[in-house]
């Protein structure tokens, strides 16, 4: 029998402490530390030095897509394409063309991002998630067709590469169309998944794919192949991106989507039509001699670090230099923890007030970011834990209600810098772990809507910036970055994770680590995990050093350790060239030349 969950303490946990409409108040979150994916064990990564490119990303059959894409004269954003697709087959619980992207683009002169984040169906109100007056539980939104949006990674991918590809579009597809006919092994992370999850043997596709006749999930090393992706995939690279959002796949989709027994959506074919992705001008904030740049809303990754490095760049966090733990290895110092997980604590009350989609909701950007406001919270920062932080009034903001997003997105992240100097860092996503769990044509659905509010408006009645609407984008804590010299205006670092709202956490540590400690990134990504998102502070289980948590005790923290599975990828400049890192709590690594 399936390891099955407790939906209901995971939707009280996610849920602790707001308040719907009614004024009906959720209980206090069991003290366990809830990942959007599971551990799958640890395995000592290297990092791995090129001189002229290189390519990291969540699994080696993707990463040789995307070098061998480079070797053959393309783009980044050629190597991300080719990436993103075998992803779609070989992690499908993360990513793949049935979610979303984020896609940030350096081509040396400006950062763009390319916006490929789902929407709702035109029909959808902000009661989707309620039922008798309160929030549904988590699952009860998730699995089915109600939670699936508008995908938007194939749109980001064709609109990156009319802007950015150097190779011809269906080139970009052998790879991952090649392995999908010709097999690839289950990868050990990819069956552990497997093993614990409880909903995705409900649907008929996914059953005869991922699990034995007698009901049993297939295991590591099995051979899996997937001729029916392999087929959307042979239309997509001879027909191009429409073929996906009109026609037969689209009806297919929308099927699939409306068909569901006891929980269809409301996806329909002009939803998928309709959809469009968008280019925006990156999202850039200064932190001591780097200018760090990502995405504007709807992502609020950006923004959240944004304020943590501002309230911290008045603290001498070099000072803060890591310890070593009875086990020989670093990590971050009681100090340097306390310090920002306060800052997170803030940044984290801000952004479940005022961060939604700003094509829909005013999001006050640079009153957030305003110096003079973020000199007054960092002023909060005391010797003890604030516990939890109130938002603030940033200039500029209007009056919002108390959010209750649900955030539990499964995610992978892509970072590559080519020859000529062009990088991304691309973070996508089908939201939770494998999804909707429904499978249509060989890949998986989103169920990217749970990323909004459950409510619509809090106790006192005020409207929750990231509530449900038609057509709009759910709020992401994805958080691609680019990190640049300040004066000479070079890239140093491309860098990202998945992990939910916590991906902020995890590329701040890492930030902490090369800008402040002058770590390699291998050795920030392999530092314990921490911080704060305006609850307990949050530490890596089996990796904190005891001094370390009795440290954090001392001041005030209520402490949770728990599994904490970052999968942080990402290129650093350095001497030699490009020295690419992976996190060890995952599969990925890194190859270049």
């Amino acid at each position: 029998m399936l390891f099955k969950p407790l939906a209901l303490s995971l939707t009280l946990a996610l849920l602790a402490g707001c308040a719907d409409s009614q004024g009906f108040h959720y209980a206090p979150p069991p003290q366990t530390l809830i990942a959007p994916e599971a551990s799958s064990g640890w395995t000592d990564k290297p990092g791995w030095q090129g001189h002229d490119f290189m390519v990291a990303a969540a699994n080696p059959l993707a990463v040789d897509a995307g070098y061998q894409v480079i070797r053959a004269g393309g783009s980044a954003v050629d190597a991300a394409i080719a990436v993103q697709l075998v992803l779609t087959l070989v992690e499908p619980q993360s990513s793949g063309i049935g979610g979303g992207t984020l896609l940030l683009v350096w081509d040396g002169r400006q950062v763009s991002a390319v916006d490929g984040r789902e929407t709702a169906p035109a029909a959808a109100t902000d009661q989707l998630f309620m039922k008798e007056g309160k929030p549904m539980d988590f699952y009860d939104g998730v699995v089915g067709g109600r939670s699936v949006g508008a995908p938007g990674t194939v749109r980001a991918l064709a609109l990156a590469h009319q802007r950015y590809g150097k190779l011809p579009w269906r080139d970009l597809f052998a790879p991952a169309i090649t392995l999908a006919e010709q097999g690839f092994a289950i990868s050990p992370r990819l069956a552990a998944l497997l093993a614990k999850e409880p909903y995705l043997a409900r649907d008929a596709d996914a059953r005869a794919y991922f699990y034995l006749p007698d009901g049993r999930p297939k295991a590591v090393g099995t051979r899996l192949t997937n001729p029916a992706l392999a087929k959307v995939l042979r239309t997509l690279a001879e027909q191009g991106a429409d073929a996906f959002y009109q026609g037969p796949l689209a009806e297919a989709m929308v099927a699939k989507v409306q068909s569901h027994p006891s929980n269809p959506g409301l996806l329909t074919l002009t939803d998928l039509t309709d959809y469009r992705a968008k280019v925006r001008d990156g999202l850039c904030f200064d932190y001591r001699a780097h200018r760090i740049c990502g995405f504007p809303p709807p992502s609020s990754g950006t923004l959240a670090l944004g304020q943590i490095f501002g309230m911290l760049e008045g603290r001498d966090m070099s000072a803060l230099a890591p310890v070593k733990g009875a086990d020989g290895r670093q990590a971050a110092s009681a100090e340097a923890i306390h310090l920002y997980s306060e800052a997170a604590r803030l940044a984290f009350a801000d952004r479940n007030r005022y961060v939604a989609d700003a094509d829909k909701v005013a999001v006050p950007v640079a009153g957030l970011l305003d110096k003079g406001y973020l000199a007054e919270r960092a002023r909060l920062i005391g010797p003890r834990s604030m516990g939890s932080a109130a938002p603030g009034t940033p200039p500029r903001s209007l009056a919002r209600g108390r959010d209750a997003t649900p955030e539990l997105p499964s995610t992978s992240h892509v970072s590559i810098v080519d020859p000529s100097g062009m990088a991304i860092s691309m973070t996508s996503s089908i939201e939770d772990g494998f999804g909707s769990r429904l499978m249509v044509n060989g890949y998986l659905l989103n169920n990217q809507l749970t990323d909004f509010s459950f409510t619509s408006v809090d106790a006192a009645g005020l409207p929750v910036a990231n509530r449900v609407e038609p057509g709009k984008r759910p709020r992401s804590s994805m958080s691609p970055l680019l990190v640049f010299d300040k004066q000479s205006g070079e890239l140093e670092m491309t860098l990202g994770s998945p992990g939910g709202s916590a991906i902020i956490n995890y590329v701040g540590k890492t930030l902490l680590g090369t800008l402040d400690w002058g770590l390699t990134l291998q050795q920030a990504i392999d530092l314990p995990n921490f911080g704060s998102r305006n609850g307990p502070t949050e530490l890596e289980q089996g990796r904190t050093p005891p001094e370390v948590v009795e440290g954090l005790k001392a001041r005030g923290h209520e402490v949770i350790l728990g599994e904490q599975t970052s999968g942080l990828q990402g290129v650093q400049r350095n001497g030699a060239g490009w020295f690419g890192a992976a996190d060890p709590r995952r599969e990925g690594i890194a190859k270049g030349e």
